[in-house]
């Protein structure tokens, strides 16, 4: 394929929250773009976006909306991406699907630059971006797969509201204030719009993201086992999650339990190798009481990892703390990085 020194990029999804980190990041990495098409639904189309000084109106996506794009960008929801994004690749574009349509595809890519770059080559079209928590969860744990092996991991997460869109922002805000203010509430959106039972989630911690499956562990619980499989070629690695919704606006807190292969290993170890590892920021030292929290890491784009020790119990068990900015790394930045990656690797036409 040949290289090409700026690309027509279309941002699908454009004026939702991660369709504007996407627009936001593209235009602070200045990612090559001669021309850029930012699409929407027709709820939202009209509207003006600014980029880069320059004035865009919000068009409706449909497949034609594809001609002559080279990268589009998708964050608009798993039914648009099923139906617009085979569409696009008919049209000779490269699809970087930010929602769950293709994750689990055995044909589709799931990419984390810092984790497996080259399985970009493999591509058919379509590359899929992982969930949100697998994206810094499989940061952190590359590293110590590479020098010590890895055979088991146990994850409970701490997720922030802004995962579930602006409507679970907007209800814990006016929970929040509702509360405080005596007053009484409905709650409509969390844990999930479309489930039966909603719940309060100011001042709560609510033990379901997404549905519940019929081996009693969620959607999102399933995504994060599946995906850590797909992304890391483990598919004997022993997973488990357990996802929890926090009264967090933005940050994904996460606590991983990993066993790895070698023996004599210690903390010291693990804190050394991933004080130099891509795409991770070392926030270890009890004694100064610095570790991760989500208000320090919104609008960073590491993922951020402290409170690394060793197991009490198990020699070759260790326990870290992990957070990241989810609607960056989680979502936007991890897309833009594909972008990039594929223009590196010199896999745009």
């Amino acid at each position: 394929m040949t290289e090409k020194k700026d690309f027509h990029v279309a941002v699908v999804g454009a004026t939702g929250a991660v369709g504007e980190q996407m627009l936001k990041t593209l235009e602070e990495r200045a990612f090559p773009i001669s021309t850029l098409k930012v699409l929407s639904s027709s709820r939202s189309a009209g509207k003006k976006i600014q980029y880069n000084g320059k004035e865009y109106t919000v068009e409706e996506a449909t497949p034609d909306s594809f001609e002559g794009v080279d990268i589009a960008l998708f964050s608009a929801g798993g039914s648009v991406s099923k139906q617009l994004a085979p569409e696009a690749v008919k049209r000779g574009a490269i699809v970087v699907d930010n929602t769950s349509a293709f994750r689990m595809d055995e044909n589709t890519p799931l990419i984390v630059p810092e984790v497996n770059e080259e399985d970009l080559h493999n591509h058919n079209g379509i590359i899929a971006n992982p969930n949100c928590s697998t994206i810094q969860m499989v940061v952190a744990l590359e590293p110590i797969r590479k020098a010590f092996g890895l055979n088991k991991v146990i994850v409970s997460t701490y997720q922030a509201v802004s995962g579930s869109g602006q409507a679970a922002i907007d209800e814990l805000q006016e929970q929040t204030r509702a509360i405080l203010d005596n007053q009484t509430y409905t709650p409509e959106v969390l844990p999930v719009k479309g489930d039966k039972k909603h719940y309060q989630i100011a001042f709560n911690a609510i033990p379901q993201i997404d549905k519940f499956v019929d081996n009693g562990y969620t959607f999102e619980e399933m995504k994060m086992i599946n995906e850590t499989k797909k992304i890391m070629h483990l598919p004997s690695l022993s997973v488990a999650a357990t996802c929890v919704r926090l009264p967090v606006g933005t940050g994904h807190s996460e606590s991983v339990y990993f066993e790895i292969d070698q023996e004599g290993i210690n903390a010291k170890d693990i804190k050394a190798l991933l004080s130099t590892a891509p795409g991770i920021e070392l926030q270890d030292d009890p004694e100064q009481q610095i570790y991760p929290m989500p208000a320090d890491c919104v609008g960073k784009s590491e993922v951020f990892v402290g409170r690394i020790r060793n197991d009490l119990d198990e020699p070759k068990g260790f326990h870290m703390w992990v957070v990241s900015d989810n609607l960056l790394k989680g979502a936007a930045w991890n897309s833009v990085q594909i972008a990039e990656s594929l223009v590196k690797l010199k896999l745009v036409k």
